[in-house]
């Protein structure tokens, strides 16, 4: 599960309240801030997040659900579906890796090379959660490729494409790498943390089977950043 803020410190953006890339009749494909939780936390504090803002949008839909989550630092796109035979479609085409997915990520230094896979099992650090390590021995398998967009003076530009979904996945592989994304309060060095104002990680595009035709559609958002 991704990290959940304490309660002094949750002050999710409410402009735009919900930032709709498409809409049917079957599902909705959201742009998801940083700063704003996925589903709500267990505490009451911790309530608002995108799915809430949704179902309250759409109260004529109870069985509106997200298919998937992101961090709640995390921007980028987010899928929900608005009725329980499309979240079974969605979900399994999740489960079973059939969904395609990339990322940018602004990391800490130049990274070497123009693209690679990061290939490294990952557990939960249990005396430091909900931070995850690089674990030989316990770890799930877990992969990532990556490739240069653009290079900073000080930073490097990557589109990351994650082929499996662990938690933190690729938080803790950019790390492992030597290259923590900029703005990380978990994972990233004091540097690396102060060089942006935010988790420097946007989920840019995402593609699935449509559950109304089974027909394969594309959707993305540019980063923010």
């Amino acid at each position: 599960m991704p990290a959940l803020p304490t309660l002094t410190d949750y002050f999710p953006p409410t402009d735009p309240w919900i930032d709709i890339v498409h809409e049917d009749e079957r599902l909705i494909v959201l742009d998801k801030p940083s700063g704003l939780l996925t589903v709500p936390g267990k505490d009451p504090a911790l309530a608002d997040c995108l799915e809430a803002r949704v179902q309250a949008r759409y109260p004529d839909r109870p069985a509106t659900k997200v298919v998937h989550r992101l961090d709640k630092d995390t921007s980028g796109l987010l899928l929900m579906a608005f009725d329980k035979p499309a979240l079974a479609y969605l979900g399994s085409q999740f489960e079973h890796r059939k969904v395609e997915k990339s990322y940018v990520a602004r990391v800490w230094g130049a990274v070497e090379g123009d693209s690679g896979l990061i290939d490294l099992p990952l557990a939960t650090d249990w005396e430091n959660k909900p931070r995850q390590r690089v674990d030989f021995d316990k770890g799930r398998p877990a992969q990532t490729q990556w490739q240069v967009i653009a290079r900073e003076p000080n930073a490097t530009r990557l589109r990351l494409t994650p082929l499996t979904g662990r938690t933190h996945q690729l938080r803790v592989h950019l790390l492992a790498l030597g290259h923590p994304i900029l703005g990380d309060s978990l994972y990233a060095p004091a540097d690396a943390l102060a060089a942006a104002g935010r988790l420097q990680l946007h989920a840019e595009t995402l593609q699935f089977a449509h559950p109304a035709d089974h027909v394969v559609r594309l959707f993305s958002r540019p980063a923010p950043f």
